[in-house]
């Protein structure tokens, strides 16, 4: 079964750190982008960052940039470093991939396959 995990979701103080982990199963993520969102409540769904597995482009929101880092350690799992978290950050944060992506973060609807998602509370 073709799958995404995301875990290491927390409750964190403002300033404090988090590593999110992606993980595919049933699959590899050569010739994907795979992309972080998060939704917080009563909010839209946002595009935070990707990397695009062919040749590690990475790309920000500008609202991260400079806290966050993309990363892809190996076929099969992608991190996202969170540092210097702000209340702002707290939300649910979902992986997604998009086979042959071009590493978008302006839309979701290019990403067909949507990991369950995990919680991210940063207290002030």
């Amino acid at each position: 079964e073709v799958q995404l995990q995301a875990y290491g979701g927390g409750l964190v103080e403002a300033g404090g750190y988090l590593r999110l982990s992606c993980v595919a199963s049933g699959f590899t993520f050569d010739d994907y982008a795979i992309g972080w969102f998060r939704q917080a409540p009563g909010k839209e769904r946002e595009g935070v960052s990707c990397i695009k597995s062919s040749d590690g482009t990475t790309n920000y929101a500008h609202s991260v940039k400079g806290r966050f880092t993309v990363s892809k350690d190996n076929a099969n799992t992608v991190f996202l470093q969170m540092n210097s978290l702000k209340p702002e950050d707290t939300a649910v944060y979902y992986c997604a991939a998009e086979e042959y992506g071009s590493c978008t973060i302006r839309t979701s609807f290019l990403y067909d396959l949507w990991g369950q998602g995990t919680q991210v509370t940063v207290s002030s």
